[in-house]
């Protein structure tokens, strides 16, 4: 993200010190916590770091008291970007709360529920939101397309804010899916499907995003890419030091 911008080594330092002042505030550093600290300094000005950060903070604590086992470092962006909302912290966390009791019995991890309901927050939804995730959830599982596991239910709230039918969308990310597996490095030996759907998921997006106010579904889909980078980064970072560790067991009988 930040190779795209126009004055990338101003970015940079504007990204440190969001970074500084999201540790103030008791953020622990993470990986998670850099993207944040970057969703911050490129989406507000000097002046709003440190009330944004503070508001980040106030959604982030809100949510670990309603969530103290499922709130973690992974919940770092979307609060940030809860914070550079103009949505209320109360209510808003109301609202997820709501959200989150009515989606949670339908899906499998509580932990992408509650990005799910974070992501319809964001997107201001209609009152109906729920009504419209499981309906799309439906539409896809009948095309055979799983999008309401971990790593993708956070993208199946974000399509279900777009302008289009469901039809329409299924046939849509189907088609990219298809699409994508017949060029090089996105056969199956190279991405597994539900990569290769979060990717298709977020091509289709894209085509709507200019007519979503503020440019939000853009900022929540780099979301939903970062957060499984990150997780795999971090899933390859425990097999090799198992690995190692187990090494030097054998090594030392």
């Amino acid at each position: 993200m930040l190779s795209l911008s126009a004055d990338k080594e101003q970015q940079l330092a504007n990204t440190l010190t969001v970074y500084d002042l999201l540790k103030d505030v008791k953020f622990r550093a993470s990986d998670y916590l850099v993207v944040a600290a970057y969703q911050i300094a490129a989406n507000t000005t000097t002046d709003q770091y440190q009330r944004t950060v503070e508001r980040a903070k106030m959604f982030y604590d809100s949510m670990k008291a309603k969530h103290r086992f499922l709130t973690g470092h992974d919940d770092y962006i979307f609060s940030a970007m809860l914070g550079l909302s103009d949505i209320d912290v109360d209510s808003g966390i109301d609202r997820m709360e709501q959200l989150y009791t009515t989606l949670k019995p339908e899906f499998m991890s509580g932990n992408s529920v509650q990005a799910l309901t974070q992501v319809l927050v964001l997107g201001k939804e209609a009152p109906e939101a729920a009504d419209r995730v499981l309906a799309l959830r439906d539409a896809f599982r009948a095309h055979g397309i799983r999008l309401d596991k971990e790593y993708t239910l956070s993208s199946l709230g974000v399509l279900s804010l777009l302008p289009s039918n469901n039809k329409d969308m299924v046939t849509e990310v189907s088609e990219t899916f298809e699409l994508l597996r017949t060029k090089k490095g996105f056969g199956n030996w190279s991405i597994v499907k539900q990569e290769l759907l979060l990717l298709s998921a977020a091509l289709v997006a894209f085509k709507y995003v200019e007519d979503v106010q503020n440019g939000i579904v853009t900022s929540m889909l780099s979301t939903s890419i970062t957060n499984i980078v990150i997780a795999q980064q971090a899933a390859l970072a425990g097999a090799a030091a198992a690995a190692s560790a187990a090494a030097v067991a054998s090594s030392s009988n």
